[in-house]
Order: C-alpha cells, then sequence, then structure tokens
C-alpha cells in the first residue's frame, strides 16, 4: 500500500514539472507569437499568441488542481475545472470569431503580413515540443486516471497542429510572397479554434 501511494506521489510529482515546462515555454510562446504577429501584421501569429495565453491559463488551472487534489481529494477541485473548462472553450470561440472578421478584412483591403523570422522559429521549436509534452502527459493521465491532465494533453496537440499551420503559412508567404498567405492561412485555424472549443464545452457538459 506504502509502494502504491509513493509511485502515485512520483507520478503526481512528474505531472507538476511538465505543467511548469508548459508554463515557462507557453509564455515564451505567447510573447514571441504576439509580439511577432503585431509586428507582421499576421492574422495567423496573433490568433496562435493568445491561443498560447488560454492554454497558459489552462496549464495554471491545472496545477491549482492538482495541489487541492493531493490535499483535499479531488472532488474539491472539479468545480474550478468545470468552470475554466467553458471560459476557455468561449475564450477560443472568440478568437474564431477574430480571425474569421479579420481574415476578411484583410482579403477585402488587400493587405497582407510581412513575414517574421521569429514568428517562425517559435513554430517550428512547438511542434516537437508539444509532441513530446502531449505523450508524456497522456501517459500520465492513463496511469493516474486523471481527466483534467488528458484535457491539458489534448490543448498541447492542438497547439502543435497549430503551429504546424503557421509553420506552413509562414514559409509559402516566404517563398511566394502573396499578400493572400496570412489571411488564407489563419482562416485554416479556425477549424482548429472551433473543435477545441467545442471540446471544451463537451468536457464541461459530462461533467454534469
Amino acid at each position: 500500500m506504502i509502494a502504491m501511494i509513493a509511485a502515485r506521489a512520483a507520478l503526481v510529482q512528474e505531472a507538476f514539472w511538465l505543467e511548469y515546462l508548459t508554463l515557462a515555454w507557453m509564455v515564451v510562446e505567447a510573447v514571441v507569437a504576439i509580439s511577432s504577429g503585431i509586428a507582421a501584421r499576421s492574422i495567423t501569429l496573433l490568433a496562435f499568441g493568445i491561443d498560447s495565453l488560454i492554454e497558459l491559463a489552462s496549464a495554471i488551472v491545472l496545477i491549482w488542481r492538482l495541489t487541492v487534489e493531493l490535499r483535499r481529494g479531488e472532488s474539491f477541485a472539479e468545480d474550478a475545472e468545470r468552470k475554466a473548462s467553458r471560459i476557455g472553450g468561449g475564450l477560443l470561440f472568440a478568437l474564431a470569431a477574430y480571425v474569421v472578421v479579420a481574415a476578411a478584412w484583410s482579403l477585402w483591403s488587400r493587405q497582407g503580413q510581412e513575414f517574421s523570422w521569429p514568428g517562425l522559429v517559435v513554430s517550428v521549436v512547438a511542434m516537437p515540443m508539444m509532441r513530446v509534452l502531449s505523450r508524456r502527459k497522456l501517459r500520465l493521465a492513463d496511469a493516474l486516471g486523471s481527466r483534467a491532465l488528458r484535457t491539458d494533453a489534448v490543448e498541447s496537440i492542438a497547439c502543435g497542429w497549430l503551429s504546424f499551420v503557421v509553420v506552413i503559412g509562414l514559409l509559402t508567404q516566404l517563398a511566394f510572397g502573396a499578400w493572400w498567405v496570412d489571411a488564407v492561412t489563419s482562416l485554416a485555424l479556425v477549424v482548429l479554434l472551433v473543435k477545441e472549443a467545442r471540446e471544451a464545452w463537451e468536457r464541461e457538459e459530462d461533467y454534469n
């Protein structure tokens, strides 16, 4: 029994370290993507950066939730997780709506982005980073039976796909210099953002 408790405590400690690593990376990702997006007038990079902020908030909630669970049990943390899931979903829907409006305006006014090397670098690094984090989180979620950690792992997977779309858009813009590339690739992000938002709301409904 003692060995089982110690083993679970070790898994929880590993989950904490993964979330701290997620926090550190999301801060870097958000700062670079948002600042690069503003400088380059890139809808795609701005959306990527704002999504990073939402995932940053999710990681903070999960750290708090794990702490409460260790101290007081799982049931005390479920209410906060439920509310955070719905708020996160609502923010993602709002972000998707912003991207659609901004992309439509860009196409209508025929104004595109400037290429951003910092944006490309942070997006390229994000792909393997999110792959490693999501796989480790999924393994720990299964071992701990943690729905919250699995949710966070899915968000890391979504972030990896978002970074992939950003990289494709930036490389296409670099290769061809087409003004409309940013607007078109940002619309591809909408599909991923809406999917992630719907999953957040469905997870919240599953709690009820």
